[in-house]
C-alpha cells in the first residue's frame, strides 16, 4: 500500500478552535457520534538510522492502523536529525498536519515514531485530536485480539508498563492546582506541605499501578512455569516452530500441513496465542508444530517481554521454521527484524530452515534478493498452493533421523496403562490381538522410549531388537 504525501496544503484550511481540558479528553476516549470507523492522519518522522521501508515509509503503520479498525485518509512525512522536542515535527510540517486533520475531518493522528508525554500533548495542542504513536497502536491491536486468559495479563502488563512513565505527562493539566506559589524558592510547586490535589493524584495513580503491575507479574509468572513444565513435558518429541513477521503466512501454513483451523486473516497480528499440534511428516513419522505471535519492527519491549511465556515454544523447538513473506517489498528488512528478535530472545542459535513463502505471487526481483542473502538454508512454498510443502515434510523428516528408535514388543492385555502411553507417544505401525496380550511394531522418539522402558520395566516383553532410523542428528 502506497501514499501520496501531500506537499502543499489545503487551501480552504482555517485556524482550529482551543478546546477545554475536558474536551481534550473526549477526543482521547475517541471520536462522539460518529458512524463508521476512526479516520486517521499517518505521521511519520524519517531519522538517519530509521528501519522503515523507504520506498514506502508509511505502508506498515497503514497497515496497522487498518487492523486496529482505522481508515487511513492521507499522510504526511518528514525528514529530521531528531524528533522536536516539543512536538516531534517542524513547525512548518506541524502546521501542515493541522490543515490536513482539518480538510478531511480526522479523528486522530498516529505516529510510526514513539513520542514522550509532552511531544504527544504538543500536537495535540495543535491538532485539537487524539494523537497516538506506533506502540500505544501495536498495544491497542493486542488489546483486542487478546482472547485467551493469558494473552490478556500479558497485553495488560504491557499497557500499564507503558503507561506507568507517562502518567506525570498526563496530568499536567492540574499544575496550576498543585500547591501555592510556583518558580522556584519559598512556595514552590511540590515543596513541602504544598503538594495539591494534582500531585496527590499522580502518586495515588503510580500506586495502583505499580500493584497492579505486580499483580499481573506473578501471575505471568505462574504461567511462564507452567508452560515451561509443558513444553519440557514434550522433550521426547521432536518439536518445530513457525516463526516470521507478522502476516507473513504462518497460520496458513499451519493450517495446510496439519488441518489446525487456525484462524488466518490478511491483517497483521490476527492471532497472538501459541498452539501446538501433531503434524505427519508420512510414513508414521510426526512431529509437534507450533505457531507463535508475528513479530514486527520496532515492536515495543514491553511485548516482547510479557509474551515470554507465549514464546517459550520457540525458546525450546529443536527447529524453527523461520516464514518470511516473499512477495513483500520490504521482505529482507522484515527477515532481519526477525533475525533481531530472535537473537534477543536467545533463539539465534536453535537450527532454522528459511521458507520464502506466498512464492505464488512473489516478485522475482525480490526472491532473488532473498535468495543472494546466502542462509543456510532456503526453501520456497506457498502456503495457498501447497507448492513446495512435500519437499519441506521430506526435510523435516530428515531432520528428525537419528532421534527415533523402531520397536517390537509383547504387552499383556492387563498393561493398559502401558497401551495407553505407547498410544499417546508413539507412532503404531502395527497391532495383532492374541489371548496373551497385545503385539505391536511402533516409532517413537528415542529418549521417550528409554523412559518407558525404565517406568515400565517388566510389564512387556521385547521381541526382537530395536532400530533407529537415522544417522545422526543434523543441527545445520
Amino acid at each position: 500500500m502506497r501514499h501520496t504525501i501531500r506537499s502543499e496544503p489545503p487551501g480552504d484550511a482555517h485556524q482550529p478552535k482551543q478546546l477545554s481540558q475536558a474536551e481534550r479528553d473526549q477526543f482521547r476516549a475517541g471520536p462522539v457520534g460518529r458512524d463508521g470507523p476512526e479516520k486517521a492522519i499517518l505521521v511519520s518522522v524519517l531519522l538517519p538510522h530509521t528501519k522503515a521501508d523507504l520506498r514506502d515509509p508509511l505502508g506498515e503503520l497503514a497497515d496497522l492502523a487498518e487492523s486496529a479498525g482505522v481508515r487511513v485518509v492521507d499522510a504526511l512525512v518528514q525528514k529530521r536529525m531528531n524528533l522536536a522536542p516539543a512536538c516531534g515535527l517542524g513547525k512548518g510540517k506541524l502546521q501542515e498536519l493541522v490543515q490536513l486533520v482539518l480538510a478531511h475531518d480526522a479523528d486522530v493522528v498516529i505516529f510510526d515514531n514513539d513520542l514522550l508525554p509532552r511531544q504527544i500533548r504538543g500536537v495535540e495542542e495543535a491538532v485539537q485530536r487524539k494523537v497516538i504513536d506506533r506502540s500505544e497502536l501495536i498495544l491497542d491491536i493486542f488489546a483486542a485480539r487478546a482472547k485467551t486468559h493469558e494473552a490478556q495479563l500479558q497485553v495488560e502488563l504491557a499497557q500499564l508498563e507503558y503507561t506507568s512513565p507517562r502518567l506525570r505527562g498526563m496530568w499536567t493539566h492540574l499544575e496550576r492546582i498543585a500547591g501555592a506559589g510556583g518558580g522556584t524558592g519559598v512556595g514552590a510547586v511540590g515543596g513541602v506541605g504544598t503538594r495539591g490535589p494534582g500531585e496527590r493524584q499522580i502518586e495515588i495513580d503510580r500506586r495502583i499501578v505499580r500493584d497492579r503491575i505486580s499483580h499481573l507479574k506473578r501471575e505471568i509468572e505462574d504461567i511462564d512455569r507452567r508452560k515451561q513444565r509443558e513444553v519440557r513435558a514434550r522433550t521426547e518429541q521432536f518439536t518445530v516452530s513457525l516463526v516470521g513477521y507478522t502476516n507473513s503466512g504462518k497460520s496458513t501454513l499451519m493450517n495446510k500441513l496439519t488441518g489446525a483451523g487456525r484462524y488466518a486473516a490478511d491483517l497483521l497480528f490476527a492471532t497472538l496465542d501459541t498452539k501446538t499440534v501433531r503434524w505427519n511428516l508420512g510414513d508414521g513419522h510426526h512431529v509437534l508444530l507450533s505457531d507463535t505471535v508475528g513479530f514486527v519492527r520496532d515492536i515495543p519491549h514491553h511485548l516482547v517481554a510479557s509474551f515470554r511465556a507465549t514464546l517459550e515454544e520457540a525458546l525450546h523447538a529443536n527447529l524453527l521454521l523461520h516464514i518470511v513473506d516473499s512477495s513483500s517489498p520490504a521482505a529482507g528488512q522484515q527477515m532481519e527484524t526477525v533475525d533481531e528478535v530472535l537473537a534477543s530472545l536467545g533463539c539465534d542459535q536453535i537450527p532454522q530452515i528459511t521458507l520464502l513463502n506466498k512464492i505464488d505471487i512473489a516478485n522475482h526481483a525480490t526472491v532473488a534478493e532473498l535468495l543472494a542473502r546466502r542462509r543456510s538454508q532456503v526453501m520456497t512454498i506457498s502456503a495457498v498452493t501447497g507448492q513446495g510443502l512435500d519437499e519441506l515434510a521430506a526435510e523435516v523428516l530428515r531432520r528428525t533421523q537419528g532421534q527415533t528408535v523402531e520397536v517390537r514388543l509383547h504387552v499383556p492385555h492387563q498393561e493398559g496403562k502401558l497401551l495407553a502411553e505407547l498410544d499417546r507417544a508413539s507412532e503404531v505401525l502395527e497391532r495383532d490381538y492374541s489371548e496373551d496380550g497385545v503385539h505391536l511394531r511402533v516409532r517413537l522418539n528415542r529418549s521417550m522410549w528409554e523412559q518407558i522402558r525404565g517406568r515400565y520395566a517388566g510389564s512387556f516383553r521385547l521381541v526382537g531388537g530395536e532400530s533407529g532410523d537415522g544417522v545422526g542428528e543434523d543441527r545445520t
